[in-house]
């Protein structure tokens, strides 16, 4: 077997745990204008009947922009725009009713492939669209009459489920009806939010021209929770950019109950897969909640764990643990999580009769240092210890003195130590004693 194979080989195996978690999910994918103009658009179809033959439930959104302004520019009807927001005739509602179907059409043409030796054969993709979206005019703004531009009104959130529980994909349009059988052009960004917070959809993809949001230094943004996200939108200069557009439309999402959403390019062949089935992903997370989950460990987290800490124990920086004794002491320990990965970890042994208690096993993951995660289980530690009703805490080490007195010990002789752990002291290791008091 090749060295190329292997590499696929083991990229599969490590994507097992991402395609469980996502099996019987609800993702909402937000797909602009440009993106389905994109010389790439066909692999994202393609990585979309993955998507669906793994098990996902798919929500398509399908913007128009791009070929409404077109459809204008050749009707020669100058656009008409009021804060960034498209007046819509009843002249221009017809060419964004017919820029709708065709990027419909294109859509449904590419999901419909099958060729024998394509990413698409054998998919049999079901492609399902309705009046889905219920709308109403966005009327008279700043003097300005909207005429046919609408707001979302309501989502058809059990008409979707079905369709999805028939195992469909459901593809919406930028259009609305309403009770009275008018039409509406409706913007995206408006659309996804309603969606896939009406569906309770478990992620909203967002697909733009860049890779992610990027910081005013220019450094692409990883993850964010939402005081971070609204704190990047408000150092962008311009609010009416791509970017800025889809981190807005990110936060409205997490505010109205979508734990998670993904920025991610639409030019970046395999940005798709990359994001959604490798640890880091490829674009940026914006999430409602603390994406890293501190909590106590269980029986599970002992392989976690041991990933963790068998590295340092070989290099004699902690003392080795076998399996078992780890499952023993379980109870002691607390782990950061993400997406079902053990990052850090780290453990507290109370001696409460002398109220005090041993810090020990404080690990990050060898990928995931620098970001604090250490401290922060330690603060969690130290809430559990106060808690207990101890007193003071302890930490016996060899290499690692300099980061403990940096989080408020000091430096003490061995008879600060507990009675019971005095005599356990190993002199041959000479580690030193650290304190702090709570």
């Amino acid at each position: 077997m090749s060295d190329e194979s292997k590499q696929h080989i083991r990229w599969f195996r490590s994507s097992a745990p991402y395609i469980n978690a996502h099996r019987g999910r609800t993702f909402v994918l937000m797909l602009g204008g440009e993106a389905a103009r994109h010389g790439g658009f066909a692999n994202i179809a393609h990585d979309i009947a993955l998507l669906s033959s793994l098990g996902v439930r798919l929500i398509l959104l399908l913007g128009t922009r791009g070929r409404i302004a077109e459809r204008l520019r050749r009707a020669k009807i100058a656009p008409v725009l009021h804060g960034g927001v498209r007046v819509t005739s009843a002249e221009a509602l017809e060419h964004a009713v017919d820029a709708a179907g065709n990027a419909r059409a294109q859509l449904e043409a590419l999901l419909s492939m099958g060729l024998p030796n394509s990413p698409m054969h054998g998919a049999g993709l079901r492609v399902l669209s309705g009046n889905f979206i219920t709308a109403r005019p966005m009327g008279v703004v700043d003097g300005v009459d909207f005429q046919h531009t609408g707001r979302v009104r309501r989502i058809d959130a059990a008409g979707i489920r079905q369709g999805l529980d028939a195992g469909a994909i459901v593809l919406l349009s930028p259009l609305g009806y309403s009770p009275t059988g008018e039409v509406f052009n409706l913007a995206l960004e408006d659309i996804a939010v309603h969606t896939a917070a009406a569906v309770g959809a478990d992620k909203l993809l967002l697909f733009g021209e860049a890779k992610g949001i990027c910081n005013a230094a220019g450094e692409l943004v990883r993850q964010c929770d939402l005081p971070e996200a609204r704190a990047l939108l408000a150092d962008m200069n311009n609010a009416e950019s791509e970017p800025a557009r889809l981190l807005q439309t990110a936060i409205d999402a997490c505010r109205a109950g979508v734990p998670r959403c993904q920025i991610i390019s639409y030019a970046e062949d395999c940005a798709l897969l990359e994001e959604l089935f490798t640890h880091d992903g490829n674009g940026t997370l914006v999430a409602s909640a603390d994406f890293e989950q501190a909590r106590a460990a269980v029986i599970e987290d002992a392989g976690g764990i041991l990933e963790l800490i068998e590295p340092l124990e070989r290099e004699g920086v902690l003392v080795k643990r076998s399996r078992e004794l780890l499952e023993t002491e379980i109870g002691h320990f607390r782990v950061l999580e993400r997406d079902q990965r053990i990052l850090a970890c780290a453990a507290l042994y109370p001696f409460a009769g002398e109220r005090c208690g041993e810090i020990a096993c404080i690990v990050t993951h060898p990928d995931y240092r620098g970001g604090r995660r250490g401290a922060r289980l330690l603060r969690e530690l130290e809430k559990e210890a106060r808690r207990l009703g101890l007193e003071r805490l302890f930490v016996l080490t060899t290499q690692t003195s300099h980061w403990f007195l940096e989080q408020g010990f000091a430096e003490a002789g061995r008879d600060a130590l507990p009675g019971e752990r005095q005599r356990l002291y190993n002199l041959q290791r000479n580690s030193k004693v650290l304190l702090k008091n709570l």
